[in-house]
């Protein structure tokens, strides 16, 4: 599927504001692709079909989840969780993507993991600061970015981690390991 085609399926699956919002996820993919060399073709494909199945019903994901074999923890956490891996799922049998680099983004774009890709990074990364995110903080992750994708990671997974203290609700446990692992990898680099 080329890519105008992908583009016009995948805005097909979400309200215009959200497909706003991809819009932005892909033009910051490229800009921290290129800023920390990765691949900005992949890291925009990973964009353009990290939210494919965010606006799926709930009982659709949790079906793919329950019956594919994806991990049937997420069940336990928010459900906003959920897209995420049934996305990677969805852009494997929907739409062909055979790169595990592109599905892993997708993937983990809103828990994080250990040992997280540069690519899941990129991702991740952009979908905490597109344009269009207006939450405090965001403009510390903005600057922070400038100069280390990590470092911003860890504070965009501190305003999540934040959010759901203050919510009372439970924190996924790839999140805090993805927090720990990017404040290793940071030390060691400053070494």
């Amino acid at each position: 599927m080329n890519r105008d085609k992908l583009m016009a399926s995948v805005k097909g699956e979400m309200p215009e504001r959200r497909w706003t919002h991809t819009l932005g996820v892909m033009e910051t993919s490229v800009l921290l692709a290129e800023r920390f060399g990765c691949d900005p073709v992949r890291a925009e494909l990973a964009a353009i079909l990290h939210d494919v199945a965010k606006y799926w019903p709930t009982s659709r994901m949790e079906t793919i989840i329950r019956e594919e074999g994806l991990p049937s923890d997420l069940l336990d956490y928010d459900k906003e969780l959920w897209h995420a891996p049934v996305g990677a799922f969805v852009a494997a049998r929907d739409y062909g993507i055979e790169d595990i680099e592109v599905l892993d983004a997708i993937r983990y774009h809103t828990s994080g993991r250990e040992r997280m890709t540069l690519m899941d990074k990129i991702v991740c990364l952009a979908d905490y600061m597109e344009p269009g995110r207006d939450f405090p903080g965001v403009d510390k992750i903005r600057v922070i970015a400038e100069h280390s994708v990590e470092k911003a990671l860890i504070a965009g997974f501190d305003s999540t981690i934040s959010y759901l203290l203050l919510q009372e609700k439970r924190i996924y446990p790839l999140t805090v390991a993805a927090r720990n692992d990017l404040i290793l990898q940071v030390r060691e680099a400053e070494q």
